[in-house]
């Protein structure tokens, strides 16, 4: 069986006897029916992963200890991506993060552009930031990673795109009428690559972005749905430039 890998945002040193998080805990208990001895793996986002074990479970807490950090695996793509994405809703921004992060994705933007039918205030901002930094380091958990995408605050594309100026690397924005190719790109600096949501980018979205500096990238002559795009895109590029 596959050792379970967990995140926690603790300090991590040998010897350390750690709580696991509740939800984390259930899982190991109630799903995986683990026992006091068995092995786990934590990671604490700073590129190490430690051998750890099981000491004690009880109905509401799981404890571990921490023992030697494993020999070093560098799980990060030699090309780096910042994802802008236009916040779609649901599990459809669920997935998009999920599949994201699998796929090496450095940093990720949820972008509020002219078609975002999602509303946050700054309360809800708040819980849905929290919501999808625990999508992210599950899937860190499942796919080796041992470093988070950087996910930052949601942001207006207007307000983001101004504020990249000195960032280096290509820019792209997904667009069915798009004039470049993925295998055109010269990708040595990284990219920053935009996708719209459901319902894609408005002309002033990309007029904002082509003023940006963004070129359009088309992937096919079919139009993908927000969840199929930009992991399509990310795929390409990884395939073409990074280490798929």
């Amino acid at each position: 069986m596959r050792i379970p890998r967990i995140y926690l945002p603790l300090p991590l040193k040998r010897g350390y006897l750690i709580d696991l998080p509740v939800q984390a805990g259930e899982h190991i208990a109630r799903v995986l029916r683990l026992q006091a001895g068995d092995a786990l793996r934590l990671f604490n986002g700073d590129g190490q992963e430690y051998a750890a074990e099981v000491t004690s479970l009880t109905k509401r807490l799981v404890t571990a200890r921490v023992l030697d950090p494993t020999p070093y695996v560098d799980c990060e793509s030699p090309l780096r991506i910042t994802l802008g994405q236009g916040i779609a809703r649901g599990e459809k921004m669920d997935w998009i993060l999920q599949k994201a992060t699998e796929l090496g994705v450095a940093q990720i933007v949820p972008l509020i552009t002219g078609r975002t039918e999602v509303k946050l205030d700054a309360e809800r901002a708040e819980r849905r930031l929290a919501h999808w930094r625990a999508v992210i380091a599950s899937a860190c958990e499942q796919c080796g990673r041992n470093r988070l995408p950087v996910l930052s605050e949601p942001m207006r594309l207007a307000d983001w795109a101004a504020s990249i100026a000195a960032d280096k690397g290509v820019r792209l924005a997904l667009d069915p009428k798009g004039g470049t190719g993925a295998r055109e790109l010269d990708l040595a600096d990284g990219a920053t690559l935009v996708v719209g949501p459901e319902g894609g980018l408005s002309e002033q979205d990309l007029a904002t972005l082509q003023q940006a500096g963004f070129a359009g990238l088309r992937l096919g002559p079919r139009i993908l749905r927000t969840e199929t795009a930009g992991i399509a895109a990310l795929a390409a590029l990884q395939a073409l430039n990074g280490d798929l």
